[in-house]
């Protein structure tokens, strides 16, 4: 039983912290200004875009197994 909540708990967190980083990524892609002080060309926003995919796909994954 307690295994399945931490799997739940580390799923979601996974998966919002993927959320970010994908918004992160489009909102840069489409900015022409720094984003959260950061300048990203639009080439960089795809590392952050491939990451936050990476992260969200196992955590969607662990959610659903749990």
């Amino acid at each position: 039983m307690e295994s399945s909540r931490f799997k739940r708990f580390f799923g979601a967190l996974l998966t919002i912290i993927g959320i970010v980083l994908i918004l992160f990524a489009c909102v840069a892609f489409l900015s022409d200004k720094p984003v959260l002080g950061l300048e990203v060309t639009k080439w960089e926003t795809l590392v952050p875009f491939i990451v936050g995919a990476l992260f969200m796909i196992p955590g969607v994954s662990l959610i659903s197994n749990s």
